[in-house]
């Protein structure tokens, strides 16, 4: 009986998420480009916070001063103290597209208390970039190399719906094996927590967004208590949204395919601590939300093919059963990133490690290294 319960549990938990939990897994939804053709010139200014980002900030600097949109775009790279080439590559990547006027270099002041690195970087950027009087703010980041529509697109979109602010989950690296592996689900389980739908309805309390690309109406950004309401704050991005959806703004987010990350993980330990560095915190550091999340993913994920191994029909059928919802939900996020169809039933095995991944990620912040990024700890226990 208690075997029984728990597979009907689980399979109960997987028709709420594929009928009632705004559609998150249908991704065809969330990639439909927008129309395009009559995209006002309107005046946008762009923020890059980086710190150490010689390897890619030369395509990301290009691919913004390289888009098709009816009006110049103005870059802000705040140069958040690199200890390598970071400027002066940006520099001549500008210099390349003919368009070195349209970038400006802010040398980064010093990290003041109470700030995270890429919060106090985006705060002079946008100081900076207000002076321009933009119809539209552009914060993204330092590794992201945009498709020559994605600014055209993101306008559209705002203006169209009249979003204050609109984002969109870049395409992440998936060419390594511990890409191909994690990274479609990292992208599954965050729409999972924000459903794009539920994120653009003015009835849901819902806000997301995605830090890599979030285009913002200064007056709403100034509304929301600007940067430095979330100058604290490892999950900048959906801290933001939230904020913006509470005094009153529109909020969006889809995915793009045209819009990538060309920051590689390599193995499995790099996408492992990029989990831990923001998963505790996104449980609001509480043990007993991280007992309720273990147990969680273990009811979700785990127990599904767990039951096939009790050699009981009914716990074997509701297991086998939730297991092939969970492949479904799933298939959508896998074909996204061209992985091969097998992938679809492997999210028990991925959550696995996701798992691992979220009790590191307490474990280093009671350590007092929470939110490690670039020789930064970022996310401190205050007593």
């Amino acid at each position: 009986m208690i075997l029984t319960a728990l597979g009907a549990f689980s399979l109960l938990i997987w028709i709420y998420l594929l009928l009632f939990r705004g559609g998150f897994w249908r991704v065809s939804k969330s990639v439909a480009r927008p129309a395009i053709a009559r995209v006002p010139p309107k005046r946008i200014a762009v923020i890059v916070p980086a710190r150490n980002e010689a390897e890619v900030i030369g395509q990301s600097i290009a691919s913004l001063l390289q888009q098709d949109f009816p009006a110049r775009l103005h870059v802000f790279l705040v140069d958040d103290s690199s200890t390598d080439e970071t400027a002066e590559i940006a520099r001549q990547a500008a210099e390349r597209t003919g368009r070195g006027d349209c970038l400006t270099i802010v040398r980064g002041e010093p990290l003041p208390a109470g700030w995270t690195g890429k919060m106090w970087a985006a705060s002079q950027g946008a100081a900076r970039a207000i002076e321009l009087k933009p119809d539209y703010l552009l914060f993204t980041d330092a590794d992201i190399q945009h498709g020559r529509p994605n600014v055209a697109e993101l306008v559209a979109i705002a203006e169209a719906g009249g979003y204050d602010l609109a984002s969109y989950m870049v395409l992440l690296a998936c060419k390594t094996p511990a890409e191909k592996a994690l990274i479609p689900a990292f992208v599954f389980f965050f729409l999972m927590l924000y459903p794009p739908a539920w994120i653009a309805s003015r009835s849901s309390r819902t806000a997301g967004a995605a830090g890599g690309c979030i285009l913002v109406r200064p007056a709403a950004l100034s509304a929301a208590g600007g940067i430095e309401a979330i100058r604290n704050e490892v999950i900048d991005d959906c801290a933001l949204a939230r904020r913006v959806k509470r005094t009153g703004g529109q909020i969006w987010m889809g995915l793009t395919r045209e819009t990538k990350s060309i920051r590689s993980y390599r193995t499995f330990g790099e996408i492992g601590r990029m989990i831990s560095r923001t998963a505790f915190n996104q449980l609001h550091h509480s043990a007993l939300l991280l007992a309720g999340t273990v147990a969680g993913l273990f009811v979700t994920y785990l127990l599904p093919p767990l039951m096939l191994c009790t050699g009981r029909p009914v716990p074997m059928l509701l297991g086998a059963a939730a297991w092939v919802l969970m492949a479904v939900s799933y298939r959508p996020m896998v074909r996204l990133y061209n992985c091969p169809f097998a992938w679809s039933f492997a999210l028990p095995a991925v959550a696995s490690f996701y798992l691992a991944a979220t009790v590191h990620s307490a474990v280093q912040y009671w350590r007092g290294l929470g939110g490690n990024w670039k020789g930064r700890v970022q996310d401190v226990r205050v007593f």
